[in-house]
């Protein structure tokens, strides 16, 4: 533990208050607790489930992808205030691969004008999605 007023490590145990274990500095003799601070997730895994949010993907398949709970994506989006893509005629389809198979891809497949393509890394894979770009009309 560290003393928030004088940063020093000296400190000792003093007591439960309020259910919480509450700590004395040996230096400056200030009392403080320790706020529990819950699951921290890695910033990385909120900025990729933004991105896909923003690629077309539903709250389900960016849970399936990144292994975390729809309802705290929804809750991301919601936070970061991300606005709901346009509509397009298809969904994007995305792939995991490794280098190798996204290598092995675009050696066979040549894009045409009509298709996008966006290759984002996830641990040591990479995500590829693939879309075409046709708006719905209203």
């Amino acid at each position: 533990m560290q003393c928030p007023r004088c940063l020093n490590k000296k400190t000792v145990k003093s007591g439960i208050v309020n259910g919480k274990q509450r700590f004395k500095c040996s230096e400056c003799s200030y009392n403080f607790t320790v706020n529990k601070l819950g699951k921290q997730i890695d910033p990385y895994f909120i900025v990729k489930a933004l991105q896909l949010y923003l690629e077309g993907l539903s709250y389900r398949e960016i849970e399936r992808i990144i292994g975390v709970n729809n309802v705290t994506i929804a809750n991301w989006v919601k936070h970061f205030g991300a606005k709901k893509p346009f509509k397009y005629k298809h969904k994007p389809n995305y792939k995991i691969l490794n280098s190798n198979q996204l290598a092995e891809f675009f050696s066979e497949k040549t894009p045409t004008s009509n298709e996008a393509f966006l290759i984002t890394p996830i641990g040591d894979k990479f995500m590829l999605i693939q879309w075409n770009r046709f708006l719905l009309e209203e």
